[in-house]
């Protein structure tokens, strides 16, 4: 049960770091989330924060989000996103308050939640590396399809999870311990070493690592 907060992927560059090694990093803009509820054992059966983050126009919200966003005194935001947290940490906040980027530090790992980059349709090669087959000696016309899918008239069908052709990527996928290098508070950024998934503009998640040190 740990504390994150939403952010938004601007993309990535390098910075370098004391010895002057050159490290890639992925440079994430994370405004001051915005504390819209906290949950707790007696009314909701377990302890969370929701959170709101970014800007929505009025004419784009419904009333009921309008509704819920003046009871806790909050600019309405684009989406709302909980986390749970421990009944200790949950005394700490409170509605209507603010969580920025201070909440990391540098050289911590955090976990990033985002949203894949989608391929369309792919094949089995491209969307899951398997390797094509001869180009040529005896294959005239099967050099990218899969080969076989199952076995004979027992079992007579196709089992569950066969990987085949299908959609690739635009899926929720998770980086686990990527290293915060930098946190440029004034700006609202934070700079995390390697690759996060999703395409620039998207947004993500960002937590404190849960296998740290295993």
């Amino acid at each position: 049960m740990t504390l994150g907060l939403v952010g938004r992927k601007v993309g990535m560059t390098r910075v370098f770091d004391e010895q002057g090694v050159s490290v890639p990093v992925t440079v994430l803009e994370i405004t001051p989330n915005r504390v819209t509820q906290l949950k707790s054992e007696d009314t909701d059966g377990y302890t969370a924060v929701q959170v709101t983050f970014g800007q929505k126009k009025a004419k784009h919200t419904d009333k009921a989000e309008a509704g819920h966003f003046a009871k806790a005194g909050v600019e309405a935001g684009r989406g709302l996103v909980e986390f749970a947290v421990s009944a200790e940490k949950l005394a700490e906040l409170q509605v209507g308050g603010e969580i920025s980027v201070s909440l990391f530090e540098a050289g911590q790992l955090v976990d990033v939640t985002g949203t894949s980059k989608g391929k369309g349709f792919s094949g089995t090669i491209k969307r899951h590396n398997f390797d094509s087959q001869r180009t040529s000696h005896g294959n005239s016309r099967s050099h990218r399809v899969p080969g076989s899918i199952g076995m004979a008239q027992d079992p007579g069908r196709v089992f569950p999870g066969q990987r085949m052709a299908g959609q690739y990527g635009n899926t929720r996928s998770t980086v686990q311990n990527l290293q915060v290098v930098r946190i440029d508070a004034e700006r609202n950024l934070l700079l995390v070493k390697g690759a996060v998934p999703g395409a620039v503009n998207s947004d993500v998640i960002v937590r404190p690592g849960v296998k740290v040190g295993a």
